[in-house]
């Protein structure tokens, strides 16, 4: 005999309700957020542009179909392309998130929440073109500022409780969440549409973290975050278009999200919806190494000037007893790695080849990931002296929502008896905590992708727009992308 299941539709789940009233009745009040948000739409598609230099990302640029360019559809910084908005929000979702080098968020969850300007900036620009086309006022670029500050929110403040890497699942599934909600705000969204839309991501199969993790690490993990955006824009799109939602998404006994991906358990809360994420993101600013290793590699580069000599051949190596990396229990999950490794996203998420690199040169680079660089027999043979060793202090620290340390240090004993300074790191520069000395360097940074693909005076128009904060909030979105126009 089987059970009565009630065939009543319920009311929408809570999480969904909270999520839609975020985006269409909070008002970004916090000056700060809005300063950090445009330092981080400068540094995000300045991540992109560098990206544009791999032939491994660009190849996955462009249309569907050669040759396909969208009337009034959104422009892709630093190409040519012109697309529908889904797809340009792959292009630019994959580009910003190539190089592993924009911003981040560490928590029980782990993210880049400026992925999700793929979809923010690829509505907005299409919104634009079409709204001139019609003669009608196009979005400003401190719509698109609003819509990166409530997505950095969603993203991060469903990430501050809820571990998704315990249970397989890829953080890429909080991008698609965010920038589902704030799309579908963006174009016009209801309530109603806005729980639909949201309700359709969270009822998708999710992206598993195989494609970080040995032995399948891959390139998956630079486009993954294009993927997750895109299909966000798709699901608004449809919601707009009167497609249903499914209310109890995540509570449905057995069939919901809780039961069949999250072992059963509601999602927890620490704080409600603000401007907090935003506020407190974290910018990758000297290089492009996972977060959990910023400050390693802090560490290594401080140590280069006191032992670079002693390490500089494999026979040097040798008189090495040991290289101790003290760190947080986070860093040795996911980025603790022993063996080969296979690829440049393979070597970009483990702690001994960023810092082996650091300790040798002084320096790290995205081309420091690429197979010519890792065949230096010398970065292996550091790797084999390392180990890594949790101070629960720091675990205490990085999970502590007043500090969000990210502490690492390294410490580098020799057979002879002697041993380098034990240097260690608790915020890396682009911390919230090391504000004033990281945003001229993020600038910088800036300034050094906008000169791979622009001439000086193009430079000098983006940069007089990006660096004032009125004269950018004021300025129509499509106007602001043509800036990028190659």
């Amino acid at each position: 005999m089987s059970a009565h299941i009630s065939n009543v539709r319920p009311d929408p789940d809570q999480v969904l309700v909270d999520i839609a009233d975020y985006v269409l009745n909070y008002k970004i009040e916090s000056s700060e957020a809005y300063d950090t948000a445009r330092n981080c739409l400068m540094d995000t598609l300045g991540c992109g542009l560098e990206a544009l230099s791999y032939p491994a990302c660009t190849k996955l640029m462009g249309p569907i179909v050669p040759g396909t360019v969208v009337p009034n559809g959104a422009k892709v910084p630093g190409t040519q392309f012109q697309l529908d908005p889904i797809q340009a929000a792959f292009n630019i979702g994959a580009m910003i998130r190539w190089l592993d080098f924009n911003d981040t968020w560490l928590a029980a969850e782990w993210g880049h929440p400026s992925d999700n300007l793929g979809g923010i900036l690829a509505t907005a620009d299409w919104i634009s073109r079409t709204r001139v086309a019609q003669g009608k006022a196009p979005l400003t670029v401190k719509d698109v500022l609003t819509g990166m500050i409530k997505a950095h929110e969603i993203q991060g403040v469903l990430a501050l409780e809820n571990s998704f890497n315990r249970v397989g699942i890829d953080h890429v599934i909080l991008v698609k969440v965010a920038s589902t909600a704030v799309v579908t705000g963006m174009l016009g969204g209801t309530k109603e549409e806005i729980i639909n839309a949201v309700s359709n991501a969270w009822v998708d199969g999710q992206a598993l973290r195989t494609y970080r993790h040995a032995p399948n690490t891959g390139s998956r993990k630079s486009w993954a975050a294009g993927d997750a955006t895109s299909r966000a824009v798709r699901l608004a799109l449809m919601a707009m278009k009167g497609e249903m939602g499914y209310p109890s998404a995540l509570t449905a006994k057995t069939w919901g999200f809780y039961d069949v991906s999250f072992k059963g358990q509601p999602f927890k809360f620490q704080r409600p919806y603000g401007s907090y994420v935003m506020e407190q993101v974290l910018f990758k600013i000297s290089f492009p190494a996972e977060f959990h290793a910023q400050t390693a590699v802090e560490c290594a580069l401080a140590l280069h000037p006191q032992i670079g000599e002693r390490i500089n051949s494999l026979e040097k190596i040798d008189q090495i007893e040991k290289i101790v990396i003290t760190t947080h229990e986070s860093a040795i999950r996911i980025i603790d790695k022993t063996g080969p490794l296979a690829n440049p996203a393979d070597r970009d998420h483990c702690i001994q080849y960023m810092s082996a690199i650091g300790l040798l040169k002084g320096n790290l680079t995205a081309a420091d990931y690429e197979d010519d660089v890792a065949a230096d027999p010398r970065i292996d043979a550091l790797r084999a002296k390392m180990q890594c060793v949790e101070k629960a202090e720091y675990t205490k620290d990085y999970l502590d929502p007043e500090k969000r340390s990210i502490a690492n240090a390294i410490q580098v004993f020799f057979k002879d008896g002697s041993k380098s300074e034990n240097i260690a790191v608790e915020y890396p520069i682009g911390h919230r905590r090391r504000r004033k000395e990281g945003i001229p360097e993020l600038v910088k940074k800036f300034k050094i992708n906008l000169a791979r693909r622009f001439p000086a005076k193009q430079q000098a128009a983006i940069l007089a727009v990006c660096e004032n904060q009125k004269t950018l909030e004021a300025t129509p979105v499509n106007e602001f992308v043509n800036l990028f126009e190659i």
